[in-house]
């Protein structure tokens, strides 16, 4: 009897089919070496498992490996859990993982500190970017959660220590899946919504560091970061550190001591601004005494000397300032004056009058209604009104020249003449 031949598709599916139904792979630990790693578009990871002899090809799926807190990099040492299968496909079989820590590290502290390196980087802990904590904080706005020990503790504090200060209380879960989106939107509201917040403090008790993760998440550094009120991170007790603390205008080690950065002593004050009174006090009494001694020892004789003398010099500079507008003034009459004769002269040269006053004359019809300035305007008979520099002589026209025997006439009337 011949045996049936198989299609590779049929003898891949028979393979898998057997991995599947194997205990030990379908529940597989394994630690190894990270290589050829690769971050997919779609949100995969692919990457080989290696030792010192072998190697095995790996991919996790989106869904997975957003639960990791680190990033994967080459040559990083891991445990993982999943399952071997095939990948009908190509034929080839590989481990499917489904959850992934380091290898002798913590996978927070690993996730802790590839973020710090991160964000250090990119210059969220510069000090040359950090804000000044004001001195005397009006209003502050606390985020934390409303059940705590923190928020009595910095509410205690801070009445204790300056009753002129109103708190506003952002309340946010502080651990958990949702803490740190919550931390970020109550940041991030404080600088849309109150523009009268002076300071904001964040932070909660102490805890372990799952507890305290929420203050490690990129997204609350980033708000911490673009705040434009000045922030105290207060996170944990005095040996914990956190993102946070790195990235805020100013870490405080406890709650607490946040409280106490936030806020003067109102006594401190008081003490301070009555030591500065008596201080100013006491210098203005002591420069009047100096000046009271001064005046005692002035001499009447010379003082009545002086004030003569600064009386005399004030006399000669205001004899002087008379005498400099006295002579502007003079001269500006003078430039006023040889204006008006010019003025005059122009109105003389247009005048009339003066032209008649040379020997001529002008000639109006008998009505005065026209002047006479051509001979063709009058006729034999025509009776016609001469004005002379004295007076207007009526005359009849018994004869009238040409225009060609005119210069002929007046030469012959300057020869006479």
């Amino acid at each position: 009897m011949r045996i049936r031949s198989l299609t590779v598709s049929e003898l891949n599916k028979y393979i898998k089919k057997i991995l599947s139904s194997d205990p030990i792979l379908n529940h597989i630990h394994l630690k190894g070496e990270i290589s050829n790693f690769k971050a997919h578009g779609s949100g995969h990871f692919y990457f080989s498992l290696k030792d010192e002899k072998s190697k095995i090809n790996c991919v996790m799926f989106k869904g997975n490996n957003q639960r990791i807190k680190f990033i994967p990099e080459n040559g990083m040492k891991v445990l993982v859990k999943g399952y071997v299968s095939a990948y009908e496909r190509d034929g080839q079989y590989q481990l499917y993982i489904e959850e992934m820590e380091p290898d002798g590290i913590g996978a927070l502290y690993l996730a802790f500190e590839q973020l710090k390196i991160k964000l250090e980087k990119s210059g969220l802990f510069d000090s040359a970017k950090k804000q000044k904590i004001p001195f005397f904080p009006k209003k502050i706005a606390v985020v934390t959660s409303p059940t705590g020990a923190a928020i009595r503790d910095i509410i205690s504090v801070i009445k204790r220590r300056n009753h002129y200060v109103d708190i506003v209380i952002y309340p946010v879960l502080v651990q958990g899946e949702n803490a740190a989106g919550e931390i970020s939107k109550a940041i991030d509201q404080i600088n849309q919504n109150a523009t009268s917040t002076d300071l904001i403090i964040i932070g909660r008790g102490g805890g372990s560091i799952e507890e305290l993760w929420a203050f490690n998440e990129e997204v609350v550094a980033q708000s911490i970061f673009h705040s434009k009120i000045p922030i105290i991170s207060a996170v944990g007790h005095e040996t914990d550190y956190t993102i946070s603390d790195f990235v805020a205008d100013l870490r405080a080690p406890t709650p607490s001591s946040a409280a106490e950065l936030a806020v003067p002593r109102i006594l401190d004050i008081k003490y301070a601004l009555q030591t500065y009174y008596n201080k100013m006090n006491a210098s203005l009494s002591q420069g009047l005494k100096e000046k009271r001694n001064a005046l005692v020892k002035v001499d009447e004789t010379k003082l009545l000397s002086y004030l003569q003398n600064r009386i005399n010099e004030e006399r000669q500079t205001l004899d002087l300032v008379q005498k400099d507008l006295s002579n502007h003034a003079h001269m500006k009459l003078e430039s006023y004056k040889a204006r008006l004769v010019g003025s005059i002269a122009k109105l003389e040269a247009i005048n009339p009058l003066s032209t008649i006053l040379r020997g001529y004359a002008i000639v109006f019809d008998k009505d005065h209604n026209q002047i006479i300035n051509t001979i063709e305007k009058v006729s034999q008979g025509d009776s016609i009104n001469i004005m002379l520099t004295d007076g207007v002589a009526s005359c009849i026209v018994t004869e009238k020249e040409k225009e060609e025997h005119l210069f002929e006439y007046i030469s012959k009337f300057k020869t006479q003449k």
